[in-house]
């Protein structure tokens, strides 16, 4: 196995929830670039924790089911703790995310010397995109930059490039998946750089199925309002 030497000094962070599925071809398509994989089981009840060990991730384990925001928390104190990473990428468990993207990205945010890159599928490409999920992301991306004040075009994609010092400083708590529009609003009031990059996202059966429904966008807009009421 070849691994990047450029990306020693990278961890990836899996966050994992019933993906038995799934998740062994993404860890075994990561560590042939990235030597640091850590899968945070997420309280699966289907074995995922074992399927990806065996497929060469170290894993943490929640003992029930919090969160994907809960799960690269604790991804993310894993690296500030017990690494010496200078970067930690977050990548979907569910196959939709291209581990050359993530490559270029740890790329852009060092030879930039940015704290926080962000994917875009919308300045990229995607394959297959439920004409709902299109509309509900496009909400998304508005609510954010009202709220958050960035001028992004993608919102909730998983696949994102955090250096040691944006780590050390957004901290993860809102419930359910609302946690992907935290991260960006913790970016403007912490003074982190932030840049996009062009990426693809490839949707499949088993990726749509284990997606948001739009119920749960809801919920997402939801939680986020509730939590701007209580800092104002």
């Amino acid at each position: 196995m070849k691994i990047d030497e450029t990306t020693d000094d990278v961890c990836v962070v899996v966050p994992v929830f019933n993906e038995a599925g799934a998740v062994a071809e993404v860890v075994t398509a990561l560590r042939e670039r990235f030597a640091h994989v850590v899968c945070v089981d997420d309280g699966s009840t289907d074995g995922s924790d074992q399927i990806a060990r065996a497929a060469g991730a170290t894993v943490l384990r929640h003992a029930i089911n919090q969160g994907q925001g809960a799960a690269l928390q604790t991804g993310f104190d894993h690296v500030l703790r017990y690494t010496d990473a200078s970067y930690a990428v977050t990548f979907d468990a569910d196959g939709q995310h291209v581990v050359d993207d993530a490559v270029r990205m740890v790329q852009a945010a060092r030879d930039g010397n940015i704290d926080v890159v962000l994917a875009s599928r919308f300045t990229g490409a995607s394959t297959d995109m439920p004409a709902a999920r299109r509309i509900v992301l496009k909400a998304g991306i508005r609510f954010t930059r009202w709220t958050a004040r960035l001028e992004v075009t993608d919102t909730h994609n998983g696949l994102r490039v955090l250096n040691r010092r944006a780590l050390g400083r957004i901290r993860l708590t809102m419930p359910r998946m609302a946690y992907a529009s935290e991260l960006l609003s913790a970016i403007v009031p912490n003074g982190l750089s932030y840049v996009e990059v062009p990426t693809t996202v490839n949707y499949t059966a088993y990726s749509v199925a284990k997606g948001q429904t739009n119920l749960n966008a809801v919920n997402i807009l939801f939680d986020l309002a509730v939590n701007r009421m209580r800092v104002t």
